[in-house]
């Protein structure tokens, strides 16, 4: 805990010294150490660089490392080469996040990665700590701004953002809690909550209401995987009150109608909230790689011969990575 004691013993004035220490330099947490918010350059924002979900609980945290190295390390190569310079690492703890391991493939690559902090509430909760429903919100939100604070799991990485997830249908008690304790987090460290739901229309309004009550702005919340959702008029509403329209879904045959969504953002003037990436996984449980090129190889091609201009495009995957990201309460 040396953190709290670093300024004074006052784990407020850390905070704000932290906050604005960064807030000031502009600079967010990668693997590899704090670099400017400028230098993340072309990103994606919603990807897997490897996990292990899907397998049971207790396995999550065990690759076989060379293979591992053998297969993400030359993709990610191939992906810098085609422009692409970070990647913001979905996989949570629990399911498959290895901080050394992300250490290595980072050096190894070249790729600015950042990692998260937080718990995955989805998939019928199998990936959430059974201390977890023991604990408030407060105590929760503890644990995670410890690792703002004091690096994670004993290591100098520090978290770039928050993720956390809801299950489909009605937001369940625990799924509740971990997005309250989320939101106590981002008052305390100005880490971006990104948060898995989905085609849950019900989740993202609860989401909405929790920020509202906590004096939270909605440019705080990433709304993840909202390609999901089929009426686009939901998410150019939650775009107008501030929210951050995550769609991350694209694949080399679903292009076009990723053009036309973004062109609905971009007629409304709301292409600065937009975020767009693939889902893709480097090493899904020690599989194939679920590919996360498509959109060097064929979005970009696709947006240009539909008008877009370079600007555009820059903004989508440079200017939005940056300021969605940058850590900065958001009251």
């Amino acid at each position: 805990m040396k953190s709290k004691i670093a300024y004074g013993g006052f784990l407020i004035l850390n905070t704000l010294f932290f906050c604005v220490s960064h807030a000031q330099n502009d600079s967010i947490a990668t693997v590899k150490g704090f670099i400017n918010a400028k230098s993340l350059g072309v990103s994606l924002t919603h990807e897997h660089v490897m996990s292990n979900f899907g397998k049971p609980s207790d396995s999550t945290s065990f690759y076989d490392e060379s293979r591992l190295m053998k297969q993400v390390v030359p993709y990610l190569k191939g992906l810098k080469e085609m422009g692409i310079h970070s990647i913001f690492d979905c996989t949570t703890a629990y399911f498959g996040r290895r901080i050394d391991l992300l250490e290595k493939i980072s050096d190894a690559s070249g790729v600015h990665i950042i990692t998260n902090t937080g718990f995955y509430g989805s998939a019928n909760d199998r990936y959430i700590p059974k201390f977890a429903y023991q604990l408030s919100p407060a105590e929760l939100a503890e644990t995670w701004t410890n690792e703002f604070f004091d690096g994670i799991e004993g290591t100098s990485v520090h978290p770039g953002f928050i993720k956390l997830a809801f299950d489909s249908g009605e937001p369940s008690e625990i799924d509740q809690k971990l997005v309250e304790a989320g939101i106590i987090t981002h008052s305390k460290t100005g880490l971006t909550l990104a948060i898995h739901t989905g085609e849950n229309i019900q989740a993202a309004y609860l989401t909405l209401k929790l920020l509202n009550e906590k004096g939270v702005l909605p440019n705080a919340w990433i709304w993840v995987h909202a390609n999901k959702v089929t009426d686009d008029k939901i998410l150019l509403e939650m775009a107008k009150k501030g929210a951050w329209i995550s769609l991350d879904g694209v694949k080399a045959d679903n292009v076009e109608g990723y053009v036309q969504r973004l062109s609905k953002f971009k007629k409304h003037d709301l292409l600065h909230k937009v975020l767009v990436s693939h889902d893709g996984n480097g090493f899904p449980a020690g599989g194939a790689i679920r590919q996360f090129d498509a959109i060097p190889l064929h979005l970009i091609p696709a947006l240009k011969n539909s008008g877009f201009t370079q600007s555009e495009i820059d903004q989508l995957l440079i200017d939005n990575p940056r300021k969605a990201f940058m850590p900065s309460i958001k009251k």
